[in-house]
């Protein structure tokens, strides 16, 4: 019996508690070896611009470091001396606490700035900022509006800069989803995962990263909701170039048929106040449901990024052992720390590299 189906069989038919313990056992299981990957030095705004290889990089540096300070209680000052600038134009609970506390615990000194702290483009332009956090940090980690602030960040900076979310792509999620995947799979390639919800950010990382690890994509959204049309043909030519299946529908039964992760966010973000009953209204049956999962796959998952509101998906299914969506939370910590030691150091992984 393979890894994978032994995983499924466990996670699936042996209720929550063995279904949550699986994580760490799957994931050191490793198997191929990567190309040469250093990421020292590297901005980090969308997976776009990051390889195959270099995306198993930094999710085998995540599971390396939760295993050792984790599980074997070790104490990796890794980042001590360093400090980090936290730029949040727009708040959030796991964000902010991941990357306070994951910097904190590799020994370095988180510096949370808000937007009454900092006025990028007010009171001092994004030039200026940029030079000013490069003299006084080490990386700079920033929640936005616009993507194009932190494109400006990036031009000035002589630091790393990571994308924190902006109104484009939300790449640190990412890697916390296909971290919890690979804990609870045991491997990623030949996943099928089907986003059902608005055509956001979330979403357009996604489509960024899936293909570059063999994973297929099935996507419903709204007429009216679709991802950016510049992204899908990026995602159409990275499934092509990878081998794997993209699609884009209106009907969530179709994209759930046969998949092995559903997934959804919010379908009013922050900013969409205004929208919110037209929103609601727009994507009536998209909810997921159990009736939504008796297409998918039998061992099917679910995963929401947080916070979750019960139109997006009902309680049978995000409390279920099914949902995988508090370990997707945690390991958004392990993640973050896993990509800034990897953009501060030349640390390489003590754990056998994963089966992806």
């Amino acid at each position: 019996m393979t890894t994978k189906i032994l995983a499924m069989k466990n996670s699936v038919f042996y209720g929550l508690k063995t279904f949550q313990s699986i994580h760490a056992r799957n994931f050191s299981i490793g198997a191929q070896a990567l190309g040469p990957v250093n990421l020292k030095g590297r901005s980090f705004l969308t997976l776009k611009d990051f390889s195959s290889d270099e995306i198993k990089h930094l999710l085998w540096v995540s599971g390396d470091l939760k295993h050792r300070i984790k599980h074997e209680k070790q104490y990796l000052p890794l980042l001590q001396g360093k400090s980090i600038a936290m730029i949040f134009e727009k708040r959030s609970t796991r964000t902010r606490m991941s990357t306070e506390t994951g910097f904190s615990l590799l020994g370095g000194h988180p510096c949370f700035l808000t937007s009454q702290d900092i006025h990028l483009g007010v009171n001092e332009n994004s030039t200026d900022t940029a030079r000013v956090l490069s003299g006084l940090s080490d990386i700079v980690l920033a929640r936005v509006n616009s993507h194009t602030t932190l494109e400006e960040l990036v031009k000035d900076a002589s630091i790393p800069i990571i994308n924190g979310l902006s109104d484009l792509y939300h790449p640190i999620q990412i890697l916390a989803d296909f971290l919890t995947l690979q804990e609870h799979y045991g491997s990623l390639s030949g996943l099928t995962i089907s986003w059902i919800g608005d055509g956001n950010n979330v979403l357009h990382s996604f489509m960024m990263t899936a293909a570059k690890l063999g994973v297929h994509l099935r996507v419903a959204t709204p007429k009216g909701y679709d991802p950016d049309s510049s992204i899908i043909q990026e995602a159409q030519r990275l499934s092509k170039q990878h081998g794997t299946q993209f699609l884009l529908t209106s009907d969530p039964v179709e994209a759930a048929r046969g998949s092995n992760v559903l997934v959804t966010d919010t379908w009013v973000s922050m900013g969409q106040e205004e929208e919110k009953k037209q929103r609601i209204k727009d994507f009536l049956g998209y909810q997921i449901t159990m009736q939504t999962g008796s297409v998918a796959k039998p061992d099917w998952t679910f995963l929401h990024c947080l916070p979750r509101k019960q139109e997006e998906v009902d309680d049978q299914v995000f409390y279920s052992p099914r949902s995988l969506v508090f370990p997707e939370a945690e390991n958004r910590k392990w993640t973050i720390m896993g990509l800034m030691v990897s953009l501060l150091t030349d640390y390489s992984p003590q754990i056998p590299m994963p089966r992806f």
